[in-house]
């Protein structure tokens, strides 16, 4: 979580909500990401995205099994999809979002036994530095 936290410190540098992400398989980080919304002016550029994009390039492969997700922030519904598709093993997530967290907040997108896959999560990991990061960024624009 701290290279998740990391990620997140670069995206505060670049202007973007402080969102991180790392995408870890077998105790290497193969991908990593942080909100480039603004920067790309892309709504798909948000941290986890980028960071499953890294690891399936280097993987030359979509399917990331057995790999865990370290994110900052509670992933929104576009997110927690492509954590599902892209078959990840594990989330594992900070602070809760309660406008549009699709983990635990609104909807639990990642568990729904409906769909091909289910994801193990953890939550709440590094909670306090998360929120925090996210806090601060909020409070100065305001």
């Amino acid at each position: 979580m701290l290279e998740a936290l990391a990620e997140a410190r670069l995206a505060l540098e670049a202007g973007e909500v402080p969102v991180g992400a790392v995408v870890v398989l077998d105790g290497e980080i193969i991908g990593r990401g942080h909100n480039l919304r603004e920067v790309n002016q892309d709504p798909t550029a948000h941290a986890e995205i980028l960071a499953i994009q890294e690891a399936a390039r280097r993987l030359g492969s979509w399917r990331l099994t057995n790999a865990d997700i370290y994110v900052t922030l509670e992933p929104c519904p576009m997110c927690a999809g492509a954590i599902v598709n892209a078959r990840l093993r594990r989330l594992v997530f900070g602070a809760y979002d309660p406008k549009a967290g699709a983990v635990v907040s609104l909807m639990n997108v990642v568990q729904d036994r409906r769909l091909n896959h289910t994801v193990e999560v953890m939550d709440g990991i590094c909670q306090r530095e998360c929120a925090d990061l996210l806090q601060d960024f909020f409070q100065r624009l305001r």
